[in-house]
């Protein structure tokens, strides 16, 4: 049964993760997964301090609050001239460097290191169960990671056209009224709070993988953004159903082995694409 479930919350994680990808790799803001994943770590250490405790409530808590500062000082530093890449690159490592300080000053007596903050292993999850009434409801990341795409699937089904408008021409949302400023933090905590609810599951730094690499893999092969993310989830669980069981064979990381097979397939839709693909492209001068 286990197999199953760790199927299940890789599909989960990799569907919550790729359907908000597919906004940041059309608004060219990719990276914005690997920095909230990072910076979240001192928002986990003070949560551990205030509370005294690892529950995993209080650190989702910490660090989802810290996600939302990540957002909001990466959109100060781009509104006051600072390029993008370099707003996330000094966010993200700032408060990543504050985090590891605040882990060797305060938590050394303590099994709270980067491993246990950062680098989740999805095979351990279906032991970490949720119960309610002395009842088990099963593993905790499956309701995490569950109720994530569930939100995400409901925001953007109910801001579809604001998202589509303001990601594709900012300037003419704001010109039909739209509160662009207001949807990018929206889709930005969304990110955040999606990354945060897979701590325990594939761990942070393999969600990064989980945002972008389907998302792209399915811009290769369509120009439509709802056919987009379809493709994104459906990327996704390929993926998590083909690395759970190369990973078995291999006895490998799952969560790292579903994220290589991620890359694979977004290898196979960069040469193989019917619209985009490279050898398509070559074909196609050769024989006009």
């Amino acid at each position: 049964m286990n197999h199953v479930w760790i199927i299940l919350i890789g599909a989960l994680v990799g569907s919550s993760c790729s359907i908000l990808g597919c906004f940041l790799v059309l608004r060219k803001m990719s990276m914005i997964g690997d920095a909230i994943s990072h910076s979240v770590l001192p928002g986990i250490v003070i949560a551990f301090l205030l509370s005294g405790s690892r529950d995993s409530v209080a650190m989702m808590f910490g660090a989802a609050a810290i996600g939302f500062v990540t957002v909001f000082l990466i959109q100060m530093f781009q509104n006051s001239g600072v390029q993008s890449d370099a707003s996330i690159g000094v966010v993200f490592t700032a408060l990543f460097a504050i985090g590891v300080v605040l882990i060797s000053l305060y938590t050394r007596e303590v099994d709270l290191d980067l491993d246990c903050v950062l680098y989740g292993e999805i095979a351990y999850a279906p032991w970490d169960t949720l119960h309610i009434g002395g009842y088990s409801m099963g593993p905790k990341a499956v309701w995490g990671a569950g109720a994530s795409f569930i939100l995400n699937i409901l925001v953007i089904a109910l801001f579809y056209k604001q998202f589509k408008i303001t990601t594709f021409d900012p300037a003419l949302a704001a010109s039909l009224g739209i509160p662009v400023m207001f949807f990018h933090y929206l889709l930005m905590g969304l990110v955040s709070i999606s990354t945060v609810a897979s701590f325990e599951s594939v761990g942070a730094i393999l969600v990064v993988g989980m945002i972008i690499v389907p998302a792209a893999t399915a811009y290769l092969l369509t120009d439509k953004l709802s056919r987009m993310m379809i493709i994104s989830i459906v990327l996704s669980i390929v993926s998590s159903l083909l690395g759970y069981y190369v990973a078995y064979l291999l006895d490998a990381s799952i969560g790292g082995t579903m994220v290589s097979v991620t890359g694979l397939l977004f290898t196979g839709a960069l040469f193989f694409s019917p619209k985009h693909g490279v050898f398509v492209k070559k074909w196609s001068r050769k024989h006009s």
